[in-house]
């Protein structure tokens, strides 16, 4: 069977998570541009490239070439389809996974898409014209679908690889130098880290280092903002992350759906930073309001944050041992079962079981 999915990493690991669930030979259609393929490869999986364009919801004169770049993945992606004969696609979304779901359709062959944000996105709202089932995060997604396909929607919760079932506290406080007393800070602004995240935490790195070990995933090309003990800065964590995530104590991050659901597998209490409007649609800000109203997270939107009230927060809840657990069991209760009522197991294999009864 084949995948589809792209343009950032929380496109391709949930993905990934359901096709080590599946447990059989896939090959995986994405972008040349995207993290997708080095990442698919490095998970042994067979990847073939096509042209994607962006999708905008404004005016742009790139939304005119980008046109054009969709039509020819969407060509490209017949080629490979038609080559490799799938008997099934499934995509995890975002804009590369248009052109290849749309051939799909052209070539007779059935599909499913995947939906991890509280909203659906531009992508999603296009491929369930052409996919048989929409799967979704959680049952209020449904609400957001177009009435006259409200009726395909399967509610999941977001498949999380398996190592992160597997991290380990210790070696992941072995990995950064963090001994076993100071408590640990992990920030994390997505796979392509985050300027304003990152401003914010050289900021407040006076304020933070005297009583937190401070593990920060800059993104590729950041530069770390000193060189100080308690301070671990890289540009980009592997399939250490897992273990890394496991032995903090606290969690900053953006408010990706893949990354919320990787708190919620490992139990996480988190201070989530959303992109803000002016930078996304908006889905961030959902996306977070959901794990804040449960009590697993509080928000700092990025107008209100500044370095002051930012290591207040942080060294606040830091010290407030009952709360973070707390925030951390409620961030449980929306992983395992997928957020769906009286759901069975962990996401990608409830997805990966559903797959199989389809294609027997």
């Amino acid at each position: 069977m084949a995948f589809t999915g792209g343009g950032t990493a929380g496109h391709v690991f949930p993905g990934l998570a359901v096709a080590e669930a599946l447990g059989r030979r896939i090959l995986w259609i994405g972008s040349s541009e995207g993290p997708e393929g080095r990442l698919v490869a490095a998970a042994g999986v067979d990847f073939r490239r096509i042209p994607a364009g962006k999708l905008r919801r404004y005016l742009s004169l790139r939304n005119v070439s980008d046109v054009a770049r969709t039509i020819a993945g969407v060509l490209a992606s017949i080629r490979i389809l038609r080559r490799e004969r799938p008997a099934f696609l499934f995509s995890k979304g975002g804009f590369v996974s248009v052109p290849a779901v749309a051939a799909a359709w052209l070539c007779g062959i059935p599909s499913w898409t995947h939906e991890s944000d509280f909203d659906p996105g531009l992508a999603t709202r296009i491929n369930l014209r052409f996919c048989e089932k929409v799967l979704v995060s959680c049952p209020e997604t449904v609400g957001y679908l177009p009435a006259r396909y409200r009726g395909k929607a399967i509610v999941t919760g977001n498949p999380v690889r398996a190592i992160m079932y597997r991290a380990d506290a210790a070696r992941g406080r072995r990995f950064v130098g963090c001994d076993g007393a100071t408590p640990m800070l992990l920030v994390l602004g997505g796979s392509q880290g985050s300027t304003f995240i990152n401003g914010l935490v050289a900021s407040s790195l006076p304020s933070l280092l005297p009583s937190v070990f401070v593990v920060h995933q800059l993104g590729p090309g950041a530069v770390a903002a000193t060189s100080a003990a308690r301070y671990f800065p890289t540009p980009f964590f592997g399939e250490e992350l897992a273990d890394v995530m496991a032995a903090a104590d606290l969690v900053v991050s953006r408010a990706g759906a893949n990354t919320l659901a990787e708190l919620a597998a490992l139990a996480k209490p988190s201070l989530l930073i959303p992109l803000s409007r002016s930078g996304s649609r908006g889905d961030q800000i959902r996306n977070a309001r959901v794990y804040a109203d449960r009590g697993a997270s509080l928000v700092m939107e990025e107008a209100a944050a500044d370095p002051v009230r930012f290591a207040a927060v942080v060294t606040g809840l830091i010290a407030d041992r009952a709360r973070m657990r707390e925030m951390g069991a409620r961030a449980r209760s929306l992983g395992e079962g997928g957020n769906a009522p009286g759901a069975p197991g962990r996401p990608a294999e409830m997805i990966a079981a559903l797959i199989r009864r389809r294609l027997a």
